[in-house]
């Protein structure tokens, strides 16, 4: 688990543990992947931080971990702008 902390935005991935820290001020949450299932088992699509697609994992569990991983790994990205129709 990591918290980053700049200025005065509190970024960090979700957990539920960390529910409390949302109440603390205006709040957002965006994805950073999404995890789904695909040929060969689960993927962890990181394209909304400009990452790769990580997988297949035998287990959904498993695409979870490594989403993680590489949100870590890579300093906990900030997800791009999404442009909803």
């Amino acid at each position: 688990m990591e918290i980053r902390i700049k200025g005065s935005q509190i970024r960090f991935i979700y957990n539920d543990e960390l529910t409390g820290l949302m109440g603390q001020g205006k709040t957002e949450v965006r994805r950073a992947s999404h995890v789904e299932p695909c040929e060969g088992g689960w993927s962890a699509d990181m394209s909304p931080v400009n990452g790769p697609v990580l997988g297949p994992y035998n287990l959904r569990s498993e695409a979870l971990q490594e989403e993680v991983k590489w949100l870590l790994d890579n300093k906990i990205p900030t997800p791009q702008e999404i442009n909803r129709v």
